[in-house]
């Protein structure tokens, strides 16, 4: 094979086998559902949090109970020491963390007038600075492996206007801004970087949302965990090996 396509040849038959999948903001919703997905294909997770330590747990438990390995990791994404004391601890117990889904966010709604300065800054420091920090600590143990998955779960207000959320905004769309580059950086080391973007689904981070928002959705009901996670779920497939640097929006219709 000519050394230009030396990219291509880069593929790993079952990575799943030789590391694991770290999924954050893993204690319910989208990262629950992502990591029980994963784990049905063989991964060995860590299912990170913040909060919500017991709900993390029964995660954890139910990917054992289901013949998988799992461990729930207690970490602050925002804060760089944790990063690294999840890392650490996944690669000493399951080797290099090769799938990689950024799924922790959290929102400050207010009309852009009404935002406080921290409002603003807690929301980009988790939604995209994190990220960014996750991502650089993930890319070393990819590159020698020479196979990786990175997801980061973008959202339906990174592709729209949503008013009110002019932080979530553009945290999300800076998030799909940031998937696009890593993917052209990291293409020829046979790792795919990609974002999924859900729309209006039922979550603790959305449980606050009018659901006057259905009106405009064209499927005209709430998406679930699930179907997000069932797009992960392929994305972090050796099937989806060429596919990279694209969003996928998961939203019924809404960003149509």
């Amino acid at each position: 094979m000519s050394s230009r396509y030396r990219g291509a040849s880069a593929t790993m038959a079952r990575p799943q086998a030789t590391g694991c999948a770290l999924v954050t903001g893993a204690s319910g919703g989208i990262g629950a559902a992502t990591a029980l997905a994963l784990a049905q294909d063989g991964w060995r997770c860590g299912v990170s949090f913040r909060t919500h330590a017991p709900d993390a747990e029964q995660v954890a438990n139910q990917i054992r109970e289901a013949g998988g390995e799992a461990v729930a990791l207690r970490a602050d994404v925002c804060r760089p020491a944790d990063v690294e004391s999840a890392f650490t601890e996944l690669e000493r117990v399951y080797g290099p963390v090769l799938c990689l889904v950024n799924n922790a966010a959290v929102r400050a709604d207010a009309l852009l007038a009404m935002m406080t300065d921290e409002q603003w800054s807690t929301v980009l420091r988790t939604d995209i600075d994190a990220v960014f920090t996750m991502c650089r600590r993930a890319v070393g143990r990819m590159v020698r492996a020479r196979w990786g998955r990175i997801i980061n779960i973008s959202s339906v207000a990174g592709l729209r206007a949503s008013a009110g959320q002019a932080n979530y905004c553009a945290a999300k769309a800076g998030l799909i801004g940031l998937t696009r580059s890593l993917a052209v950086e990291l293409a020829d080391r046979g790792i795919t970087v990609n974002a999924v973007a859900p729309g209006f689904v039922e979550t603790r981070l959305t449980r606050d949302v009018s659901p006057e928002i259905i009106d405009h959705i064209p499927a005209g009901r709430p998406g679930t965990p699930e179907e997000v996670a069932h797009c992960v779920r392929f994305i972090a497939s050796a099937s989806a090996s060429y596919l990279t640097g694209v969003t996928v929006p998961v939203d019924g219709g809404l960003s149509a």
